[in-house]
């Protein structure tokens, strides 16, 4: 059986894909919420929103993704970072999955990947579960209903949780397994029913293919200065560190919160939604992002809820710290309808210090904007991937490093060429702890930080005092209007200087020692840079 709309020479069938029981194509809202509450994959939540959890998995599964190593990949895949599999293995997984999707209910999404339409990728997202089909539609972008009789897809994702992967016959770690093949323009993902799976498998492929075509893909949130898309700013970071959070700025136009590319032709968005971090969200901080988790068809992801009355806790992290919620990005009521903004005016690159070293803020040279980017450094947040349960120090080089199929040169001499073709001034803001390391001191006021980044966006910040930091080499800022000056000074706020002084040492011989990894592969002006 049919239902919804699709191209008729671009359905399951016509890509081999057979035996299956309903399939559903292209549900709007309404339908994959009550098709979801009726396979009882969640519950109806207050405002109309889908209460769902997500199983032992409430966060992504970065050790079981694997490329699929082929002529083709074998000198154009960072091997180091992504686990490979044979042509032989994958076709073994891609039929037995086939097969065990025989006589299931399957729901099919056609969407775009990327906000300009000359560059955008169009991507079929086959799910079994209903609510994950609304995940997906709600974070990609959602073509017009007249040009899905014409859509054809240049890549298909398949996601089948109740499907269990055999190491030892598909060549993969665990039961758990996303692989991709660029030969086959396929995606597997099965074993989890994290739904950022989904996401982040478009934003790797997207990771692999743009590069080719001197575009530079981004872990990153944007927005613009209202009625100026030429102010763009661009906010690198992984998950945790303020993204979703900081580009939310009531007095600028929010492009996007998690993925963008930058093309000759400025910043566009690769999707269509968002995905925040609920823990201890709250309307008093973050008012319209708060909104949305009673606004219809959001996902509000493993949160804790009352019962009777569907009430949300956003301060129990008993399911996970990695609760989340997925809406629209029109749910945001400054947010762009057209996805795209201008060449980033200004780069901030975000860190989540757990060591309470850096600075609020600094400004950095291009040649230490590279280095900071390939060094990557933040802390992984508790609960964002399978294991971690309190903040760990890492490098994630381009602040990205699980998403990234390519060699984190090949992206670092994208954002250099483009630094230096359209100009901006970077800067490094470090939303982790200050007065201590975790456990001791506390985490950044996001006051202060939000007053910073205004300044430095508005240009203000320029015109400050600025002291040359001893340990890292940039420049920090020594007084801003409404932000106190001892916050400025990270040594000042710790009880103890020496220890701070200790700390920011062991933190600094930690870049040292990561970025020799890249020591032969970059430039002159950034290897001088080079902290130690």
């Amino acid at each position: 059986m049919i239902a919804g709309r699709v191209n008729p020479a671009h359905t399951l069938d016509t890509q081999g894909i057979t035996g299956l029981g309903k399939v559903f194509y292209n549900l709007l809202e309404p339908d994959l919420m009550s098709q979801a509450i009726l396979h009882k994959e969640g519950e109806m939540g207050q405002g109309g929103t889908l209460l769902v959890t997500t199983g032992k998995f409430t966060g992504r599964s970065p050790k079981d993704k694997h490329v699929v190593r082929s002529a083709t990949t074998e000198n154009t895949i960072w091997w180091e970072n992504n686990a490979p599999m044979t042509p032989d293995a994958f076709d073994r997984l891609y039929d037995d999955m086939l097969e065990h999707m025989k006589g299931r209910d399957y729901f099919v999404q056609d969407l775009y990947a990327g906000a300009d339409p000359a560059l955008r990728l169009d991507v079929r997202v086959i799910t079994e579960l209903a609510w994950q089909s609304l995940f997906i539609r709600t974070m990609l972008r959602r073509p017009e209903r007249a040009a899905l009789d014409s859509f054809v897809a240049d890549y298909t994702v398949i996601n089948c949780p109740s499907f269990a992967a055999d190491p030892a016959k598909h060549g993969c770690r665990s039961e758990t397994v996303i692989v991709m093949n660029f030969d086959r323009k396929l995606i597997l993902i099965g074993g989890t029913e994290y739904a950022g799976e989904n996401k982040k498998a478009v934003f790797s492929l997207l990771n692999y293919l743009l590069p080719e075509k001197g575009i530079m893909p981004m872990h990153c949130s944007a927005n613009h200065a209202p009625g100026n898309p030429v102010d763009t700013a661009v906010f690198f970071g992984l998950s945790g560190t303020g993204k979703t959070t900081l580009s939310a700025d009531p007095a600028r136009i929010l492009i996007g919160d998690d993925e963008h590319g930058w093309s000759d032709r400025g910043t566009f968005n690769f999707e269509g939604g968002c995905y925040a971090k609920t823990i201890n969200l709250s309307a008093q901080a973050e008012p319209e992002i708060y909104a949305t988790t009673g606004k219809f068809a959001t996902i509000i992801e493993n949160m804790v809820y009352d019962p009777e009355t569907k009430d949300l806790d956003f301060e129990d992290d008993s399911l996970t710290a990695n609760m989340r919620a997925a809406y629209p990005l029109h749910y945001i009521s400054n947010a762009s309808p057209t996805g795209l903004g201008g060449h980033p005016k200004n780069i901030i690159m975000l860190t989540c210090d757990a060591f309470g070293v850096l600075p609020p803020i600094a400004r950095l040279t291009p040649a230490q904007a590279m280095y900071h980017f390939l060094s990557g450094f933040t802390s992984k947040v508790a609960g964002t991937e399978r294991g971690v349960t309190e903040p760990e120090p890492t490098f994630s080089t381009c602040f990205g490093a699980p998403f990234m199929p390519r060699r984190p040169e090949v992206y670092g001499a994208l954002l250099k060429a483009k630094i230096a073709k359209h100009g901006a001034t970077c800067w490094l803001v470090n939303t982790g702890w200050t007065g201590g390391a975790y456990g001791t001191g506390s985490r950044m006021p996001i006051k202060a930080t939000r007053a910073l980044l205004t300044a430095a966006l508005d240009g203000s910040l320029e015109k400050a005092p600025f002291r040359k930091d001893k340990n890292f080499g940039f420049d920090v800022p020594v007084t801003l209007d409404g932000v106190p000056d001892l916050l400025l000074d990270p040594r000042r706020t710790w009880d103890k200087p020496d220890s701070y002084d200790r700390q920011a040492a062991k933190l600094a011989k930690m870049f040292s020692e990561n970025f020799a990894q890249y020591a032969d592969h970059i430039d002159d002006d950034v290897r001088a840079v080079a902290i130690g």
